[in-house]
């Protein structure tokens, strides 16, 4: 079921890229229609009290080198495929629909993202990973707005060499581990409890990681890239590229990094905290000062990717950790990648009708404009106050669980990073 999901994005690009212009929006919807229709019968079908991998693809692919063909979901997985299936409808009518090579290069990163989501072997991940980041170089690069080539250069750049920094340091694992060496994310615990990434040989593996990782979400200072990026995209991307794309980054953390370097995270869990509340503080100060409604946007995605790394460096860095504390910081980063998923794509949505009936996202052009368009402003309000974090709303779930479980770990950058919030 996974293989034939993965297969129907990619499937319908080929056939949009090569069939008549006027069928583009029909078949590329149609496709996403066809996605839903298998995660929603996956989420029937779904053991939602079993921990285990479920719908489970396994056969050999590279014995030699430890890579099987592993596709399944866990419970995560099942997450962020759903959210993945929701929002590129959305985001596919938000852009360009009629445009062939618009539609085909989205439905390929679809393929990606899905892809991405549910392997659960190093190799096959990493190929997917990757993957993605060439339609989304392309939709920029093509489809963007002023000084495109740059914002998607520096995007390409960035995060293509993380990726290489994270390939290297996972083969370096690899090796290290000897004959028990696999790339299988369910061996990767115990990969990192066996002492064979230890001493400088286990620092220099751990940088390349975090690096790889730390450009994805991004934490503070790898972060420049994503401003550019999202800003410049069309607005269909840039709902993918916060929605789901930005969720790569967190989600390797949790099959990779934590897994694999628990020593290392607990011995400098203070200077990893120092980068994570730096990203919440300074994105937010930094929204604060914005003109441009995607840039502020984009700034605030930051800000809120930020308090998932606070909860995951906690959890990663704390030997002693109640299962209380882990359980609330846990579900907290899942919850928070869901809702800021749903929530920020809403935002970027907003903000690209308003710059369609405009011509303009500066602030000082809509003064006035809930007299103009109470509707559009109430449902806007509503986005804006989840992304805010106000009870009652999806936003507040992740966070409240997030400070519940991270005041319990790590107390005082956990009161830093409140900061964040006021701001």
């Amino acid at each position: 079921m996974i293989t034939v999901l993965i297969l129907i994005p990619l499937i319908g690009a080929l056939l949009v890229s090569v069939l008549p212009k006027s069928h583009a929006r029909t078949l590329s919807l149609g496709t996403c229609g066809a996605a839903v229709a298998t995660v929603l019968l996956m989420v029937f079908r779904f053991d939602f009290s079993a921990a285990d991998l479920q719908f489970v693809e396994e056969a050999d692919w590279i014995p030699l080198a430890g890579a099987d063909f592993l596709l399944g979901v866990d419970g995560l997985s099942l997450m962020l495929v759903l959210l993945t299936t929701l929002l590129v409808p959305f985001a596919l009518v938000a852009g360009k629909p009629e445009e062939r090579g618009y539609c085909s290069l989205m439905l390929l990163m679809l393929g990606a993202l899905f892809g991405t989501f549910t392997t659960h072997n190093f190799v096959l991940w990493f190929l997917f990973y990757e993957m993605s980041l060439i339609p989304a170089f392309l939709l920029i690069k093509i489809w963007g707005g002023e000084k495109r080539d740059p914002a998607a250069t520096k995007f390409f750049v960035y995060t293509f060499l993380g990726g290489v920094a994270m390939l290297a340091a996972v083969l370096g694992v690899y090796f290290a581990a000897g004959a028990d060496g696999s790339f299988d994310f369910r061996e990767f615990a115990a990969i990192g409890r066996s002492g064979a990434i230890t001493g400088p040989l286990g620092w220099f593996l751990f940088a390349g990681v975090f690096l790889g990782l730390a450009v994805k979400v991004p934490v503070f200072p790898f972060h420049t890239w994503l401003p550019d990026a999202y800003t410049t995209a069309p607005t269909g991307v840039s709902m993918i590229l916060t929605g789901a794309l930005s969720k790569m980054g967190v989600y390797g953390a949790i099959r990779i990094l934590l897994p694999l370097f628990p020593a290392q995270i607990q011995a400098i869990q203070p200077f990893l905290l120092a980068l994570v509340v730096c990203s919440i503080v300074f994105s937010t100060l930094a929204a604060l000062v914005q003109e441009d409604l995607k840039r502020m946007i984009a700034y605030i995605s930051i800000n809120h990717l930020g308090y998932c790394m606070l909860a995951l460096v906690a959890v990663g860095g704390t030997a002693t950790a109640t299962s209380a504390d882990v359980q609330a910081a846990l579900g907290g980063v899942f919850a928070q990648i869901f809702n800021h998923g749903i929530t920020a794509a809403t935002l970027f949505y907003f903000a690209g009708l308003l710059e369609d009936r405009r011509g303009s996202r500066q602030f000082g052009d809509f003064g006035g404009l809930m007299q103009r368009t109470p509707v559009l402003c109430a449902l806007m309000s509503v986005a804006m106050f989840s992304s805010l974090g106000l009870p009652g709303l999806n936003g507040f779930i992740g966070e409240i669980l997030i400070f519940k479980g991270s005041f319990g770990l790590v107390p005082v950058a956990t009161a830093c990073a409140s900061l964040g919030l006021l701001i």
